[in-house]
């Protein structure tokens, strides 16, 4: 299963050359601080323009519409939306959320057990978890800093649960693929230092 992974496309979607492949993952951010209905139904079109078998999608903490009026999020129409929820498409069991530790911004949860309480819904037996932020420690630290900005809360549930693949993105310039012995990691953030566009970055996953 070939499964093409971006995120944090900020409007540049239409720039991206997208691989082929079975499922397209997109981990949240596709607005710029997203509060006009037109720029989710470029995104939406666009999806719908991609001939991959299926598409996977979460907001980020620029989606403030999707927040703040509920109702828009049936406008992602070509696309499961995943908040805080699941989903098995091809064979493969997936859960997503847009959920991060900042404050002031869209779907941000800045207190640490609400954070992990909400990460315990994550079940056992996911092949591919989809968050918009990073685990701390992993993927989660720009060049040049000392400080990690990944959730803590959200990396003992990936321990727990252990999913096969985890795709997120959010923090730029950490873009790139780390494994370990259960999971692979994938930061596809997709807006890359300066403004120029990084490749959406393919994993290759077998059902079960």
């Amino acid at each position: 299963m070939r499964i093409v992974c971006i995120s944090d496309t900020h409007e540049l979607h239409r720039e991206l050359e997208v691989p082929p492949g079975d499922v397209l993952v997109h981990a949240g951010d596709f607005t710029f601080f997203g509060k006009r209905k037109s720029q989710v139904q470029d995104f939406n079109d666009w999806l719908g323009e991609l001939l991959h078998n299926y598409k996977i999608v979460i907001p980020g903490n620029h989606e403030f519409l999707f927040e703040a009026e509920p109702k828009m999020r049936q406008a992602i129409t070509n696309a499961p939306l995943l908040i805080n929820e699941g989903i098995k498409v091809a064979g493969l069991r997936f859960w997503g959320s847009p959920i991060t530790p900042l404050s002031g911004v869209a779907f941000g949860v800045a207190n640490p057990a609400e954070r992990r309480k909400l990460w315990a819904r994550m079940p056992h037996g996911l092949d591919v978890l989809v968050t918009h932020g990073p685990p701390y420690g992993i993927l989660d630290l720009p060049p040049g800093s000392n400080q990690h900005e990944g959730c803590p809360e959200l990396l003992e549930a990936v321990r727990r649960a252990k999913p096969r693949l985890h795709v997120f993105g959010h923090i730029h310039q950490a873009y790139g693929i780390e494994r370990t012995r259960d999971t692979i990691f994938v930061n596809a953030e997709m807006y890359g230092d300066g403004g120029e566009l990084n490749k959406p970055i393919v994993v290759e996953l077998e059902p079960r």
